[in-house]
């Protein structure tokens, strides 16, 4: 059974006071809070275990380096991937899709080609291709989604064509949650022969995730959204692509052969992986998926599922609010506007009874405009959201109405 009382344990910050009240923290969209065995883990090794890795031929350098790479291991189990060679660390997933862009798109995209992407994405899977389009002169066409944030499968298949080489797709949208039918895209996608990258960043937190099974070619996400540190992201690249991918940056850890007249290069990962690496937050990362492998993931979906189901039942209690972005089977990010109030005052509002929630455009301004506004507030779920977070919240919001 699925137990948020004894899980909220497990975060220790749930049980601080917000300006007198109980922290109600509705933006683990943006980042969401450390279990005490991820903190533990990364402070046991900072002050017992640090060292670095792969270059020491010492104790701790040698035990340290099976750590990391045992976090490794442990990202190709949560992900599915085939092999852990598939399994690149980087800062976040916006590097992440950065090292897609400067490596396998500089190589391989042409001014004939197209790179697909919707309208419903972050800056980080939107601004690189826009720089990139910029450089090379290919054709970077956005397809539409619905107006209330739902996918449209006549306007993606009517953006694939035959020149498509690439679509950078999320998984889940961060403002309108969104999720999309990954999988079938990815079919058709390929079908075209296109490759295909996933923004993973949302949707790798609230569901299971297969590569192998989605049969993407490229899949990022961050650390610090599925309860590790900051700081770690990840790429999953198939192998065979990969192998044949230049390096991003280049120093130490990353070569093969140095003389002064040429280098040549490592293998993937350590090809993508050039000085010394995130050690401690990658093995953080790998304490945090521990965390949530533990949980289960089809069950963390389960209760945040019955939590969006919870806050849609409340959310008409609140006179003059607006809810942007409903599509059917979102995820747990709820975007909002209140009639004749600013979503920065909302916030401030909000905030005096200690309820935690986003405001702007949440790096996705593009989106946000489409939708019809400049700012949005907007409350997202993490595995340890309950009932009582929504009830505050509500309460919040009906006590903030009475401002304006």
């Amino acid at each position: 059974m699925y137990d948020v009382k004894k899980i909220r344990k497990d975060f220790p910050v749930l049980g601080l006071q917000i300006n007198g009240h109980p922290n109600t923290f509705l933006d683990s969209a943006a980042s969401a809070q450390k279990p005490q065995m991820v903190i533990d883990k990364m402070v046991n090794i900072y002050s017992k275990e640090y060292s670095n890795v792969h270059r020491g031929s010492y104790l701790l350098s040698e035990e340290i380096t099976s750590e990391y790479e045992e976090a490794r291991k442990k990202v190709q189990k949560f992900l599915g991937a085939k092999e852990d060679s598939e399994i690149v660390f980087t800062r976040n997933a916006t590097e992440a899709i950065n090292l897609v862009a400067a490596t396998w798109g500089r190589k391989f995209l042409s001014p004939k080609d197209r790179v697909v992407i919707s309208e419903a994405e972050h800056h980080a899977n939107l601004v690189p291709w826009q720089v990139l389009r910029d450089e090379i002169g290919f054709e970077l066409k956005i397809f539409k989604i619905n107006d209330d944030g739902s996918f449209n499968p006549e306007e993606y298949q009517k953006s694939l064509n035959d020149n498509t080489k690439l679509v950078a797709i999320t998984g889940m949208s961060n403002v309108l949650g969104t999720v999309f039918p990954l999988k079938e895209m990815i079919a058709l996608a390929h079908q075209r022969g296109a490759k295909v990258l996933v923004d993973a960043c949302q949707y790798i937190v609230h569901q299971p995730v297969d590569v192998v099974d989605l049969d993407c070619d490229f899949l990022a996400f961050s650390g610090h959204k599925i309860y590790g540190p900051t700081g770690v992201g990840v790429l999953y690249g198939k192998e065979e692509l990969l192998s044949i991918m230049p390096p991003y940056q280049f120093g130490g850890d990353m070569v093969d052969v140095v003389t002064y007249e040429k280098t040549t290069f490592d293998v993937p990962p350590a090809r993508f992986e050039a000085g010394t690496p995130a050690i401690v937050q990658a093995i953080g990362l790998g304490a945090a998926l521990d965390y949530v492998m533990n949980l289960g993931m089809d069950a963390i979906k389960a209760h945040e599922d019955e939590l969006v189901d919870y806050i849609h039942q409340r959310l008409p209690e609140v006179k003059g609010l607006k809810e942007i972005g409903t599509a059917a089977g979102k995820g747990g990010v709820i975007s909002i506007v209140m009639e004749g109030v600013h979503p920065q005052d909302l916030a401030f509002l909000l905030d005096k009874e200690g309820v935690s929630i986003r405001v702007g455009h949440h790096c996705a301004a593009p989106l946000v405009h489409r939708m019809g506004y400049e700012s949005l507030a907007r409350a997202s779920f993490g595995l340890y959201t309950d009932h009582d977070d929504i009830d505050r919240f509500i309460a919040a919001l009906q006590k903030a109405k009475t401002f304006f």
